[in-house]
């Protein structure tokens, strides 16, 4: 059978287009799907809807292919067989085939899509509206686009031009350019824009910054920085280039770091971008630097620097790579293994005391955390040892007098006034066998150790005298002891914070547990960090850690504090 499918359109004047085309088929469908022979551009339409076939005798049946049907006619149904003599109108969705004989072919007409039936009643209400008065929708948009054009960017822009100079000055409308809220640091220049956009259209400039920021220093002198930053790519010079023409200072400036208007909280650190495009090759740009290359925590970075007390007589302190295994001499005798041996006579003494607990000491008996628990107090005789390390020197009446610790002057003179007394000494009873494999026949001498001096200083400062079982004597003089150092911050040009590290045991850190000298320096190594952290983009890592976690870009050009300063400080506190 020749179904000859005839389409029907209009051009924009009125002038009607008709094209036919035959397909020879026993049937045809009707649907949205292009592969149908009839495919019809409409939503209320299946991609296969229904089928049109020649079922003999010059008639034709027509049935629904989903649940969706068709008109014929004006009724709705979803099967049909009609004659093409007498003719047909069918509806699918919104498109109408009229059905009719052309010679031997059967002829469907598609027609175009019915109008909106509502649309001749719109148009006749339209007048008895505001439709009917305002511009139409095209010219609408233009409107309100030109308005939000002024309103957002020509006032502010005119305003800004026109205001009073100041940093207090406001712009009107200036609001709508804000691309998020200031920070916590900031939060209080909210709403004064050109406290720091000085010029319009302009990044803020190192000079807005060091308006406020007058006690901030660079990282290092400028002629340092560009020889450590070195010649930039070309594609990065480019760019720079461009970013110049837009009023943006750099590469180097404040807000290449400092990046605001990214929420109300505290400001986003540096990225390790930052920090790696000069210090991972560093040494190939600055010969003269003393400073290791340091790219990634977990991949290129140095092995730590302690500052270390070489001489407790000098105040300096000189850093050492923990490599080196650096000793200290910090004018100390003392041993970490004997106080923290669960099992030693330190541990019973304590015990007995009854003030430590039952399980003898630890670290925090001694080592107590400042007020804001990120580093600890300095060590204080009084308050850490005296418990177990009497200073009491005599007895007068029902007082006894304890020596002035720190302050050795006043010591000698409280114990030229002290009372003489008797040889402190117990002599070993005359015959007495020693224990173990030297018993027997060996008899211990009456007196083992040689009498003290009656001079009461001589007993404190001298030889096995009470002084002695934690200090250094003195190498020059008499009657004194070397000073002690004691190293506050070993590391000072990195941030640590205890008490972000709370849940972690000392001893996994510190190994103070075997130390029996006080030369040992019981800082961790590079390796021991790496356990939890490493690089800032590392996915093994139990903390990600970019360089701005540890290390700050301005504290390099501040002057350091020195460690008497530091421990003054804390006694001060305390």
């Amino acid at each position: 059978m020749i179904f000859r499918i005839r389409t029907i359109e209009q051009t924009a004047a009125g002038r009607e287009i008709v094209r036919d085309r035959d397909v020879v088929a026993d049937s045809i469908r009707v649907g949205r799907d292009s592969a149908c022979e009839i495919d019809l551009a409409d939503l209320g339409v299946d991609p296969a809807h229904a089928r049109i076939a020649d079922v003999g005798g010059g008639r034709v049946s027509i049935a629904a292919l989903g649940t969706l049907g068709f008109a014929l006619d004006g009724r709705s149904t979803t099967s049909a067989t009609i004659d093409p003599a007498t003719g047909a109108e069918l509806k699918f969705g919104s498109t109408r085939i009229a059905l009719t004989r052309d010679g031997d072919a059967l002829l469907l007409t598609i027609h175009p899509q019915d109008a909106d039936p509502g649309a001749a009643l719109f148009d006749e209400k339209r007048s008895f509206t505001l439709a009917g008065i305002l511009p139409g929708r095209r010219a609408l948009a233009w409107i309100l686009a030109l308005a939000v054009l002024a309103s957002f960017l020509l006032v502010p822009i005119y305003n800004n031009l026109t205001r009073e100079p100041g940093p207090k000055a406001t712009v009107m409308g200036d609001g709508s350019w804000t691309p998020g809220p200031l920070s916590k640091a900031h939060h209080g220049l909210e709403g004064q824009c050109t406290a720091c956009h000085v010029k319009p259209f302009e990044s803020v400039r190192d000079d807005s910054c060091k308006s406020c920021h007058k006690d901030s220093h660079d990282h290092a002198q400028a002629v340092r920085l560009a020889g450590a930053r070195g010649d930039l790519p070309l594609g990065r010079t480019f760019l720079w280039k461009v970013a110049g023409m837009f009023g943006k200072p750099g590469p180097g400036a404040c807000v290449d770091c400092h990046r605001e208007h990214e929420g109300a909280g505290p400001m986003q650190p540096a990225q390790q971008q930052f920090c790696s495009d000069c210090h991972s090759s560093l040494s190939k740009r600055l010969h003269d630097t003393k400073l290791g290359d340091a790219g990634d925590f977990g991949t290129l970075h140095p092995q730590f620097k302690a500052l270390i007390v070489t001489d407790s007589n000098r105040k300096e302190l000189t850093p050492i790579s923990l490599d080196a295994n650096p000793q200290e001499n910090n004018g100390l005798v003392f041993s970490h293994r004997v106080h923290l041996d669960p099992r030693g006579g330190v541990a019973k003494m304590a015990m007995t005391l009854g003030s430590y607990g039952k399980a003898g000491l630890d670290c925090q008996n001694c080592h107590r955390k400042d007020e804001q628990g990120v580093r600890f107090r300095a060590i204080n005789m009084e308050r850490d040892c005296q418990s177990c390390h009497s200073l009491v020197y005599d007895k007068f009446g029902g007082t006894f007098r304890t020596l002035h610790h720190g302050d050795v002057n006043q010591t000698v003179a409280d114990l030229r006034t002290a009372t003489p007394r008797a040889p402190m000494v117990v002599p070993m009873l005359p015959g007495r066998s020693l224990p173990g494999n030297l018993g027997g026949g060996f008899q211990a001498p009456a007196n083992p150790r040689p009498p003290l001096s009656l001079d009461p200083v001589q007993r404190a400062f001298g030889r096995g005298g009470v002084c002695s079982e934690c200090h250094l004597p003195a190498v020059t003089g008499f009657g004194g002891v070397k000073p002690v150092r004691l190293t506050q911050r070993y590391f000072a040009k990195g941030w640590f914070d205890h008490r972000s590290h709370r849940q972690t045991k000392c001893s996994d850190c510190h190994a103070a547990g075997a130390s029996r000298s006080s030369s040992d320096v019981l800082m961790p190594e590079l390796k021991q960090c790496r356990t939890c952290h490493l690089g800032e983009a590392a996915h093994k890592a139990k903390v990600p850690s970019s360089c701005a976690m540890c290390h700050s870009y301005h504290d390099a050009a501040l002057p350091r504090r020195t460690e008497r300063q530091d421990r003054k400080t804390d006694d001060d506190k305390t």
